[in-house]
């Protein structure tokens, strides 16, 4: 199911309403090919509808979470980030801890092994995350990428 027919069923199930502030802000989450901040989120919609405060996506973001629209991520450089949740969709991450490069990775053998290690230790896997911290080992492409530090 679409993000916005997951949102308009999760809205009508909860008697919550449909307002322009929550279309705006997923429109822009749909058209973002990254993990974003509330920050970088909040400078896009800004782009679209001026008047949509970070208090009012910090609401919304929560609101995508308990819908299952979006995943919250807290990677180790301790900003929360969001992606779209895909149905049924698992991935790890790889994070470069110089550039915050996010590289997400699929491996069945990875996954295979998992289950395997929770079956030896009796362990039903509900759900689980991976994330591998390192570097890019193309140091003049991840200085590019570096953002300043303010």
């Amino acid at each position: 199911m679409e993000p916005l027919h997951r949102l308009e069923s999760y809205l009508n199930n909860h008697g919550l309403k449909m307002t322009e502030q929550r279309k705006v802000i997923l429109e822009a989450l749909v058209g973002l090919d990254h993990h974003v901040s509330l920050d970088e989120l909040h400078a896009v919609v800004q782009q679209v509808k001026s008047g949509v405060g970070v208090a009012t996506i910090y609401r919304t973001m929560k609101l995508f979470v308990d819908a299952e629209i979006v995943t919250e991520h807290r990677f180790d450089d301790g900003k929360c980030r969001y992606e779209l949740a895909h149905e049924g969709d698992h991935h790890d991450h790889l994070i470069c801890t110089r550039c915050g490069l996010i590289i997400e990775f699929e491996d069945d053998i990875i996954e295979e092994q998992q289950q395997l290690i929770a079956v030896k230790h009796g362990i039903h896997i509900e759900t689980h995350k991976m994330e591998l911290y390192g570097h890019c080992v193309d140091l003049q492409s991840c200085q590019q990428r570096q953002v300043p530090s303010i």
